[in-house]
């Protein structure tokens, strides 16, 4: 049995800002992708809404800071075969960080945190792969994407994150071709884009967990 941790914030939690709600299970991409590689791979969805790679949110009651949470759910979930980190939307709010750079900073540390947690019995540490989000959007009504984030910021993700991945030799994947965000709120999926987030990762999971293609 494989296991992946699916770390991330309410894109992987599954917010559908349409309804107001949270998609299906069915429609969340960590459980597309897992239902994708069979019943020998397990998904472990561990998604927050608002959570960030490195930044606190001081009005949450909640701790949205992924560094703080990651090395919880490493011991958690030990042994682990890959950890997937799909975060920057939230750094993105200005707020927070607001800039793509610092989203990239961010993106280091957890990847260090990866690598240089105590993992018990000495279990190698996991795979890491990076995924850059879906591209933030305009609304339907032509305003922009809501908590004040700048679309052009969501735009240079990818390339920073490519070469976050390319030092640190961990894999990379850019969900934007597959995924776009929905008008309703300029940041989250629709239950389509959600499940294609989920359907686009499984070739590059398998691989990287040495699974045959389909």
């Amino acid at each position: 049995m494989k296991t992946i941790l699916a770390f991330g914030d309410s894109l992987t939690w599954g917010t559908d800002a349409a309804a107001e709600r949270r998609h299906a299970f069915a429609d969340r991409w960590p459980n597309v992708l897992a239902a994708a590689l069979g019943t020998d791979v397990q998904v472990v969805a561990e998604g927050l809404g608002g959570r960030t790679t490195i930044y606190d949110d001081p009005e949450s009651v909640a701790d949205k800071n992924g560094a703080h949470a990651l090395p919880i759910l490493l011991g958690s979930h030990n042994p682990l075969d890959l950890v997937i980190i799909m975060l920057g939307a939230n750094d993105l709010k200005p707020a927070m960080c607001g800039r793509a750079e610092g989203a990239a900073k961010g993106i280091e540390q957890l990847v260090r945190i990866v690598r240089d947690y105590p993992y018990n019995w000495d279990v190698p540490a996991p795979e890491v792969l990076i995924v850059a989000p879906p591209h933030f959007e305009k609304k339907f009504d032509g305003s922009g994407p809501d908590g004040e984030r700048i679309i052009a910021e969501s735009h240079k993700l990818a390339e920073l994150y490519r070469e976050v991945a390319r030092k640190a030799a961990t894999g990379f994947f850019d969900v934007a071709p597959f995924a776009k965000a929905s008008g309703a709120d300029g940041v989250h999926l629709d239950a389509t884009n959600s499940r294609a987030v989920g359907m686009a990762l499984a070739p590059v999971v398998r691989e990287m967990l040495g699974l045959a293609q389909e």
